[in-house]
């Protein structure tokens, strides 16, 4: 039953989007027969968590392959969100990218084939079926970036997305081709430990680029914030994931993997999640910032699987349960609130018409309802109680605590100390990121007559923020609720450790916590609202002026300039501007940016250099035969020297 229901949500998903194709006002049906699949899959999804695992076969003449549809608890565990946001991406888009906007009937249906290419590579048990379907995501992912190709930056974005997404594509390939070797079958068997090593790195590769882990993470903040709001959200919420699902699944074949790959994980993810973090803070652009922190999520989810792996290594099965719960709770939390910051965002954009924060400001006012959304979000990716974030992100607070309390131990695990102050430094990175991004956005005053009559966006796309909204609300106040079904996929994903505590014993402690501090807030904002009532208003940050001016406000650049320069070893800054100003100045103009480290200052001008030597090489083409036998002679005489050797 559970797999029948998920197929018929996999179909009405891909076929939604093809009425738009006949007709305009056919794509009338997107939205229904979307959400409708994603009830459908939704219902099955649970069913799946908590049933033996479901198996369906069809014919499929592909030599090496089966169209195997396998759904387990892992598999239903990271099908559910893609799912939701399917469904509140396509109620979203109704009124988002309507049907008289360009490349509407396009948007629609790439985004359902997408969702139901993501759902069925979950559920594939045939890794040449995996294979197909991970192309399938990224070829129409491709063609929804490059929605607006005619503005220059998104064709560049979709091409360097193509460009890595083909790299992991072939990493895959061996993937599969190694597990082939190793095991005789070409379904996700039990692979042997001497075949590991090669399979896990090739596979770090793979699911790290997809994954957006550093320093693979190249195409992903040009990606998210080229492409439409609602398939961003989809994008950083499950797409990503999937290079987690892809690591997650190939660990969960190998008995023991090597503790040095634990901590390669561990290290990346940490160094992940605070570069992405501080690279988020340079940002002007809104959805690049909100890329950005996709990167630093990914980073914790990393340094979960990490410690799980070092610790399970070294035989401490409770902190390896801390560290690989937090990171599938995570894989959960992080898809709803960067969805809902996605979406409110988008909202905003929408309203104002640019994603520069600089040029917004005093929103909150016009649009109070996507603010709330925005704020609420922004509290539960910086890890405040009492919303979902804070739940994962302590577990992986506790197995730092108890890996310090730990007597004297291995190498290993001593690195297991790095979690609590790295995920701290996160934090605190995090929420300094969301006060600038909230601040400048939301509060304030406009910075421009759009921004001044800018109201509320349609109830469709408000509606669409809700249910991600009650999502983020409701783990974060009932965590143990959510543990019988963590339990379940961590029974696939880490056999060996999923029985060693209780999950819902764990959670319950933090659940009162979070429920204490939810009433404590909800008292603190009703005496502050009694206590406001009446009170004189005035601008913000109007510096004593008499007559404040909107620039006069900080700039999101001006908030963040301290912290972006405490990492400016790193991510060096470009700035534009006057050395020094005269006596008595004429019109100046300042411009700050912070270009991506790996991306624009390490790889495209290495590739820059390379095209510059290969172009040397036509020198010798001159056309003439006798000089390419020549060449051919000077060949076989020093391979003949070389043999000869």
């Amino acid at each position: 039953m559970s797999a029948t229901l998920v197929l018929a949500g996999i179909v009405l998903c891909a076929i939604s989007g093809l009425p738009a194709l006949a007709h305009r006002r056919a794509m009338l049906l997107a939205a229904p027969l979307i959400i409708a699949g994603a009830i459908a899959g939704l219902a099955g999804c649970a069913l799946g968590l908590f049933a033996a695992p479901a198996i369906v076969n069809f014919p499929w003449p592909v030599p090496g392959g089966a169209f195997q549809v396998r759904l387990d608890a892992l598999s239903a565990f990271f099908a559910a969100p893609v799912f939701l946001l399917a469904g509140a991406g396509g109620l979203y888009a109704e009124r988002y990218w309507p049907a008289t906007r360009g490349g509407a009937a396009s948007v629609r249906m790439f985004f359902g084939i997408m969702t139901a290419a993501l759902v069925l590579m979950i559920a594939a048990a045939n890794t040449i079926l995996f294979v197909v379907t991970w192309e399938i995501v990224a070829v129409t992912a491709f063609l929804l970036v490059a929605t607006e190709h005619e503005l220059p930056e998104t064709r560049r974005a979709a091409w360097i997305y193509l460009v890595s997404s083909h790299v992991a594509t072939l990493a895959l390939f061996a993937v599969v081709v190694l597990m082939h070797a190793a095991t005789g079958t070409w379904t996700f068997a039990p692979i042997p430990s001497s075949s590991a090593r090669a399979v896990l790195w090739l596979a770090l590769i793979a699911f790290g680029i997809k994954a957006g882990l550093m320093p693979f993470h190249i195409w992903l903040p040009g990606a998210h914030a080229s492409a439409p709001s609602h398939v961003s959200a989809v994008m950083s919420g499950v797409v990503i994931k999937m290079g987690i699902y892809g690591l997650v699944r190939v660990l969960s074949l190998i008995d023991g993997a090597p503790s040095s790959f634990g901590v390669t994980l561990l290290l990346a993810g940490i160094a992940s999640s605070i570069f992405g973090v501080a690279f988020a803070l340079a940002q002007h652009d809104l959805k690049r910032l909100l890329a950005y922190h996709s990167i630093e999520n990914i980073g914790i989810i990393v340094t979960g699987l990490g410690i799980g792996l070092v610790a399970q290594s070294h035989n401490m099965p409770s902190i390896a349960l801390l560290g690989y719960a937090g990171a599938l709770l995570h894989v959960w939390n992080h898809s709803l609130f960067k969805s809902l910051l996605f979406l409110s965002g988008g909202a905003a954009i929408h309203a104002v018409h640019t994603r520069e924060m600089d040029r917004m400001g005093g929103l909150a006012r016009r649009m109070p309802a996507t603010a709330a959304a925005f704020l609420a979000g922004a509290a539960a990716i910086t890890g405040l109680p009492p919303l979902n974030g804070f739940i994962s992100e302590w577990l992986l607070y506790l197995a730092g605590f108890a890996a310090i309390t730990r007597p004297a131990a291995a190498a290993p695990v001593l690195l297991l100390i790095l979690v609590v102050p790295a995920l701290a430094l996160t934090g605190a990175l995090a929420l300094a990121c969301f006060v600038k991004a909230f601040g400048t956005v939301f509060l304030g005053v406009p910075r421009s007559e759009v921004v001044a009559h800018a109201h509320e966006v349609p109830p469709s796309m408000r509606a669409a923020m809700a249910p991600l909204l009650f999502a983020c609300v409701f783990i974060g106040l009932a965590p143990a609720a959510v543990a019988p079904l963590l339990g379940r996929a961590l029974q696939i994903a880490a056999p060996r450790v999923a029985g060693a505590a209780n999950l819902t014993d764990l959670l319950q402690p933090i659940q009162t916590a979070a429920v204490i501090v939810a009433g404590v807030c909800a008292i603190a904002v009703v005496l502050l609202l009694a206590a406001t009532r009446g009170a004189r208003r005035a601008v913000t940050w109007d510096c004593g002026y008499n007559e404040p001016t909107a620039r006069m406000q900080y700039t999101s650049s001006s908030f963040a300039r301290g912290l972006v320069a405490f990492f400016g070893w790193a991510m060096p800054a470009e700035v534009h501007g006057p050395r020094a100003f005269e006596l008595f100045p004429g019109a100046a103009k300042f411009e700050s940016h912070v270009p991506d480290t790996v991306l624009e200052r390490a790889l495209l001008p290495s590739l820059s250099r390379g095209e510059r030597l290969l172009g040397y090489a036509r020198a010798i083409q001159s056309g003439r035969v006798q000089l390419y036998l020549l060449y051919v002679v000077l060949t076989l005489l020093a391979l003949l020297a070389w043999s000869a050797q």
